[in-house]
């Protein structure tokens, strides 16, 4: 018999709606006020075998500020950015607030680091406090590295929904530093909560000072409100 409590029957469609719901803060209730949903047919799709039309999809998704790939899972193993333009796309900038609000508090980016065999991207798990960017990382890794010497970098966030061709992407250069000082770095690592989903023994804690804070959007005239704005 299927039951409510027992995860062996849900989806993966389930799963991510439940997950991204939860990282939201949202009950079942508010996603149905957003999606012109009832509360009973949100948890029908946490929590048994749905089989929801493209129509209810679209509404979801928004509802959960997320894409119907990501939801169903369609790209999490795809290159992202395969589909054509959009029509009528435009380029528009971002003020730092704006850029700010989409990074939210905490998250996965990608960062550039100059090091001793050339210019090296990859990505981090971060958190934002007090202004900054708080990473942990390996002291001998080349972030770490970068670190020690306090040297300039380059963070960068994206996001794609592929159903209306359009995103964001937010970039944030300033001077890294380790977090050295006793008092500063328990503090920190008080505060930090995000930790890296490389596990490992990541337990540097590096702080980016931004310089500059830039961003821009691409947005599709007639399609539905972007979610974050």
């Amino acid at each position: 018999m299927n039951t409510n409590g027992d995860r062996r029957y849900r989806s993966d469609l389930g799963r991510r709606v439940m997950t991204r719901r939860l990282q939201l803060g949202l009950s079942r209730e508010e996603v149905a006020e957003r999606a012109g949903s009832a509360p009973g047919y949100i948890a029908h799709v946490e929590e048994q075998l749905p089989t929801p039309g493209i129509e209810f999809l679209v509404r979801l998704a928004h509802a959960l500020e997320t894409t119907i790939q990501d939801l169903t899972g369609l790209t999490a193993d795809l290159a992202p950015g395969g589909a054509p333009p959009g029509n009528r796309p435009e380029l528009v900038g971002m003020d730092e607030a704006e850029c700010w609000s989409l990074l939210d508090d905490r998250g996965v980016g990608r960062v550039a680091v100059e090091g001793a065999d050339g210019l090296s991207v990859f990505p981090v798990n971060y958190q934002v406090i007090d202004g900054s960017m708080v990473i942990s990382t390996a002291a001998d890794s080349p972030l770490g590295r970068a670190a020690a010497s306090c040297a300039e970098i380059a963070f960068e966030e994206d996001r794609l929904d592929e159903a209306f061709r359009r995103g964001w992407s937010v970039l944030v250069v300033g001077p890294v530093h380790v977090l050295s000082d006793p008092a500063e770095a328990m503090d920190m690592s008080r505060a930090v909560t995000v930790r890296p989903w490389s596990g490992d023994e990541r337990d540097t804690l590096v702080r980016l000072a931004p310089r500059r804070v830039t961003g821009r959007r691409i947005v599709v005239p007639g399609a539905p409100a972007a979610p974050g704005t």
